[in-house]
């Protein structure tokens, strides 16, 4: 998974003796073979980039030159996809909790498309972004994704119907339904099941006057780990033979939202084993702490949710269990030990491991000071 260009830089930056601390690499040229895979498989969508999920300047210009379209979260990430050249039209901003000075900036900026989920986000926008464009995002409830997003977004069905009707009569523009299946999502059949949801909706809809033509179907793409994951070519086809089935041939518009999908195999971390230690006499278990853990960008080790592939320089000599952890002082930063990992047993203090597959949310997840170490570094080669 990690590439020449970037195994290179790596060893340029040895020799240099700027490997203090744990850095992350990005390769563009992945970047502009998954957006190109993603037009490809999945051409009947727009593609709106998950701007958290790797928010570098040269990875949202390479984007907006490509013709992406991109999914904000905040007035933040609205600079940073302005900043990048990208045309205002082609920002959405998906988050449907934001203030509403924010909303207000947003509008101002020339945003004219917004996410929902509640009444008194719909009673906002009206306020201060008027005859903007909404969608509802839907409670889903994101079966087969190792990073579910059901619990803090969305609303019931029947609540939709219900906040898109108020929309209407306040003025805004009820642009359609959204939806997401969940990060790093690896049941197809999946989407079958929200697009039915989303249908049944959109029936209801109807019933009030109530005109749509939009579904966002969110992210979820995965990235592959340790597991094989689908091709994205099969998630193409489960996706267009929903649409298909739910929908016929009525004519619609519909977005997908990569985040780790688009960025996560784009990146590697270079991380060091800082100690190599064992809790008591008797239990022999390893314990290998690297420079780099939950509060330096591998937050989404939680509950051990996420699985990285972890490569040493003596991979292929004998493996054994281990407990991974992180150089803080906090308890919680352990990234597995209920599930160990395996690593070489003549793995030694000192040696340089890489973290695949950690171009999405490892840099926006950093944390800045905490026992003093610096945010993680990011380079694009």
């Amino acid at each position: 998974m990690t590439t020449k260009k970037q195994l290179d830089f790596l060893a340029e930056r040895r020799k240099r003796g700027e490997d203090k601390e744990p850095c992350l690499v990005l390769d563009l040229d992945l970047f502009r073979e998954n957006y190109n895979e993603f037009r490809k498989e999945i051409p009947d969508s727009k593609i709106y980039y998950a701007v958290k999920s790797c928010p570098e300047h040269e990875v949202l210009k390479l984007l907006t030159e490509l013709g992406s379209y991109f999914d904000t979260a905040s007035t933040y990430e609205i600079d940073m996809v302005l900043a990048a050249g990208c045309p205002v039209e082609r920002i959405s901003y998906g988050n449907p909790i934001k203030k509403e000075k924010d909303i207000k900036y947003a509008f101002e900026k020339g945003i004219k498309l917004y996410a929902v989920d509640c009444f008194a986000e719909v009673e906002k926008i009206a306020r201060v972004a008027p005859g903007s464009a909404v969608f509802c995002r839907v409670i889903f409830n994101c079966v087969g994704a190792e990073w579910p997003l059901s619990r803090k977004f969305g609303c019931e069905p029947t609540m939709a119907v219900e906040v898109l009707d108020l929309a209407k009569k306040r003025g805004l523009i009820t642009s359609g339904v959204s939806f997401h299946p969940g990060s790093q999502q690896t049941l197809l059949n999946q989407w079958d099941h929200a697009l039915e949801l989303v249908a049944n909706i959109f029936k209801m809809c109807e019933e009030r006057d109530i005109k749509m033509d939009l579904i966002n179907m969110g992210g979820g793409f995965p990235t592959r780990y340790l597991k094989d994951v689908p091709s994205l070519g099969e998630y193409g086809q489960a996706i267009r033979d929903a649409v298909k089935k739910h929908f016929g041939d009525r004519k619609l518009e519909t977005f997908i939202e990569p985040g780790r999908g688009m960025s996560g195999k784009c990146g590697v971390i270079e991380s060091e084993v800082v100690l190599i230690s064992q809790r008591s006499i008797e239990d022999k278990t390893r314990w290998v702490y690297l420079d780099i853990g939950k509060f330096g960008g591998l937050a989404e080790t939680m509950d051990e949710s996420i699985r990285y592939k972890i490569t040493t320089p003596h991979d292929g000599t004998e493996m054994s269990d281990c407990i991974i952890a992180g150089p803080t002082c906090d308890s919680a930063d352990i990234l597995y030990e209920k599930k160990m990992y395996p690593l070489p047993i003549a793995l030694q203090i000192g040696d340089k491991v890489l973290i695949e597959g950690t171009g999405a949310y490892t840099v926006t997840y950093s944390g800045i000071g905490f026992n003093g170490f610096p945010p993680l570094k990011c380079f694009v080669v």
